[in-house]
């Protein structure tokens, strides 16, 4: 008689208890999260050409109404006598002078310089790291303080001459008859005399802001 032994073999399931989990999870090893900041250094280079930029524009600004007031108040002077009839009369007018003449033109030339400057300058705030607009600026600023200068200096030489006449020559004062004549083109002088000035400081501030680079 054979006799056979059949072997049964059972496998259990043990259920992790929350110590294994801890102690597995302990083993493990843990993860590390980098966290890096990149600085991002200040320019203060870049704070200071926009403070020179935003200058300019207000600087061109005035230079524009005082230039603009100039050119207007020496073009519409114009005053006559009215002592005499109207088949002789004296007059004295802007017209009469060349050196009045180029003052008018040169001062209308500088005002609208300014005006189409002024988008230039705008850029310029923008982007204050432009060079190219700058360097244009600074050339053609060069080129209106010669502009109004000579303008100005022409224009005093002859409100001079109005004011106290020449005794050498025997010119003689015309201001005592024309007196409004005189006032209006003195003031359109000094207007132009001060548009003049503020080129003087665009060109400055120019020239520093393009160094500075």
């Amino acid at each position: 008689m054979d006799s056979k032994s059949t072997s049964h073999e059972t496998a259990v399931n043990i259920p992790e208890t929350e110590s294994t989990k801890l102690k597995s999870s302990s083993a493990a090893p843990a993860a590390t999260v980098v966290t890096t900041t990149k600085a991002i250094p200040h320019n203060p280079k870049a704070g200071w050409r926009r403070g020179v930029a935003i200058f300019d524009f207000i600087l061109r600004l005035c230079a524009l109404v005082f230039a603009l007031a100039a050119a207007t108040t020496m073009g519409t002077t114009d005053e006559t006598l009215p002592l005499f009839t109207q088949f002789f009369q004296f007059e004295a007018s802007y017209d009469d002078l060349p050196a009045f003449s180029y003052f008018v033109v040169a001062n209308a030339i500088a005002s609208a310089y300014l005006v189409l400057s002024l988008p230039l300058s705008i850029v310029c705030i923008v982007r204050p790291h432009l060079v190219g607009a700058k360097l244009l600026l600074l050339i053609l600023d060069t080129v209106m303080v010669g502009f109004t200068t000579a303008g100005a200096a022409a224009a005093a030489a002859i409100v001079y001459l109005a004011h106290n006449g020449n005794s050498t020559t025997q010119w003689q004062s015309i201001c005592q008859q024309f007196g409004d004549f005189c006032q209006r083109v003195s003031g359109a002088v000094v207007a132009s005399f001060l548009a003049a000035f503020i080129f003087i400081i665009l060109v400055v501030f120019s020239a520093l802001a393009l160094r500075r680079h």
